[in-house]
């Protein structure tokens, strides 16, 4: 449960089922824009994330807000790589990121853009605020620009090379980009107020010297623009008409209008923010993402643990999963920690709908039914989808010994529980009543190895003729046909709902059981023409998928998506409000 005080959901949009385009501020701005044709009718929105690392479920929710205003009001969006700050940025990530917008069901056709495209540009338009007076080199070091800057309630001082003359600024600032500087030497700043109650506005760092290879532009430039800088122009040199980014933005939104402004660009775009996604049991700070990568806490960055699409991916979770997630969420301008429970939610309730049904048996325990013929193989009709007779059925053998899951019998059965045990007759799944008559232990430690049990033979998948009831239903696979597989279970990252809210070292808080390999499985023979990324549920157990980069038929490796117990569904709507 969420216990740091953030809320939870603010407007509980997840109840809802309709996935129409949702009402929300920033539709509203747009539809204003639209009837006042501030932007001559159009919509062009745009997705701009930095190639240092790999998408996660925030970035998700942003792709399927800008793609989604583009499709609803009949505009476009972009990709754009902002790509200005080399350290860091790989064409590995450049390739996630566009795999990842792929998989969740995006095109931007032919409107895949780069910010190291505009190089030139941007330099050229720092040219222009320098000679407008606008923009002057420093020379202070990065603690003195810091030190004077000032602080919230006190203003900040002039650099004393504020005043430089524009063909001083002009000189120094060919000669940075020449590569006649040191690193750290000179920066290019705007020129705007020290004493503005917004420090960003202080006249705030534009360009500087970074000896750093670049993974498109080589050393081909040894001065790189800041985001402020270059992400206003490169929205106005796209054309972009409305540029929707995360609340940590909206103090920077003055400067952006203000280089703008100053440049008098032909387009102007309209900055809007939203809070971000912060997501229960998990952390969406790259900077912790690539820690837990680097440091070999997870085994990568598609690590089924890991809240990065490739992650979520190889897990099993569908991108309409992810994308029905991010329109119940909706979009706010109050930051809210969204319970992981809504996620795997949407997520059941998509595999629900499209995975078909099998049978595995995750910790084997050998059953024989004595008095079943030897020798003797039936073959089962299973429904691949009990409510969806349109997906087909398959047939399942059946045998005299069997594999049934270790925790469906119980030498001693407490109460309420309804599988096997010494007195007790079940049903196996789409077969026969089977009554205990023994079970065999290992003399050296005790552990039950076999169990023998008989069979009603007028029982064939129907009730028995007596009308007796059974006490439950459990799974099965035969012995003799079943094949064997791993399966891996995955549980939540993190111990607590917000490990970057406490005190202690977000790492303190990583869940020592949010990993577990099974190597001894057994599952039903229809799983031979398993894929990777063919997801099933298997009954009584979960939803599982065959895993991206190591299920094969020569192997089948299965990871748990989900279980089937949904935490979520259960909650009354006070309750989920309540959970803050």
């Amino acid at each position: 449960m969420v216990k740091n005080g953030s809320v939870l959901l603010r407007n509980l949009k997840m109840a809802q089922t309709d996935l129409s385009p949702s009402t929300d501020f920033i539709r509203t701005i747009i539809e204003e824009h639209i009837k006042t044709n501030r932007f001559q009718g159009r919509v062009a929105t745009r997705f701009p994330p930095e190639p240092n690392g790999y998408l996660h479920i925030g970035h998700a929710k942003s792709v399927c807000l800008n793609f989604g205003i583009a499709a609803q009001y009949g505009g476009t969006c972009n990709l754009r790589m902002d790509d200005t700050d080399p350290s860091g940025e790989t064409q590995e990530y450049v390739d996630s990121i566009i795999q990842d917008v792929k998989w969740l069901g995006f095109d931007w056709k032919d409107r895949l853009y780069y910010a190291s495209d505009y190089y030139e540009q941007l330099y050229q338009y720092a040219l222009q605020l320098i000679q407008k007076g606008k923009a002057y080199v420093c020379s202070l070091s990065a603690d003195e620009i810091r030190e004077y800057r000032g602080t919230l309630t006190e203003p900040g001082k002039e650099s004393p090379y504020r005043n430089r003359s524009i063909e001083e600024n002009l000189d120094l600032f060919k000669r940075m980009r020449a590569g006649e500087f040191e690193d750290g030497t000179h920066v290019l700043r705007a020129k705007i107020d020290m004493t503005s109650p917004n420090i960003v506005m202080r006249d705030p760092v534009i360009y500087r010297i970074k000896r750093t290879h670049h993974y498109r532009t080589g050393n081909q430039w040894c001065i790189y623009p800041m985001y402020d800088f270059a992400h206003c122009l490169s929205d106005s040199i796209e054309k972009i008409t409305h540029s929707i980014c995360t609340l940590e933005f909206e103090n920077n939104r003055p400067l952006y209008d203000w280089i703008l402004d100053e440049l008098k660009t032909e387009s102007h775009p309209q900055q809007i923010e939203f809070a971000r996604l912060n997501l229960s049991y998990t952390v969406l700070s790259k900077r912790r993402l690539i820690e837990l990568v680097q440091n070999g806490y997870v085994t990568g960055w598609d690590d089924p643990r890991m809240p990065t699409i490739a992650g979520m991916r190889r897990r099993g979770f569908t991108p309409e999963a992810i994308r029905n997630f991010c329109e119940r969420i909706g979009v706010a301008k109050n930051d809210s920690l969204v319970d992981m429970a809504l996620l795997e939610h949407c997520v059941r309730e998509d595999l629900n709908e499209r995975a078909q049904r099998v049978m595995g048996v995750l910790r084997p325990l050998r059953l024989i039914i004595d008095n079943y013929p030897e020798g003797k193989v039936e073959e089962f009709e299973c429904p691949n989808h009990p409510q969806n007779p349109g997906m087909g059925s398959r047939k399942v053998p059946f045998s005299k010994v069997l594999y049934i899951e270790r925790d469906d019998f119980h030498e001693k059965p407490p109460k309420k529980y309804n599988r096997l045990g010494p007195g007790r007759e079940v049903r196996l799944r789409y077969a026969y009543i089977i009554n205990y008559a023994s079970m065999v232990k290992d003399e050296r430690t005790g552990e039950i190895t076999e169990i023998h049990c008989t069979y009603d033979p007028e029982t064939r998948n129907g009730p028995p003729p007596d009308g007796r009831k059974v006490d439950g239903v459990i799974h099965w696979v035969s012995a003799e046909h079943s094949l064997p597989a791993e399966v891996r279970l995955y549980e939540r990252l993190f111990r607590v709902a917000n490990p970057l809210g406490e005190k202690e070292d977000f790492l303190k808080y990583l869940n020592p059981k949010s990993f577990e390999t099974i190597t001894a499985c057994r599952v039903e023979p229809s799983l031979a023409n398993a894929r990777p990324e063919n997801r099933y549920q298997f009954e009584r157990l979960g939803y599982f998928c065959a895993d991206l980069k190591d299920s094969s038929p020569e192997r089948l490796v299965f990871n748990r998506i989900v279980s089937l117990r949904d935490s979520w569904a259960k909650m009354s709507a006070q309750e989920k409000q309540k959970m803050a």
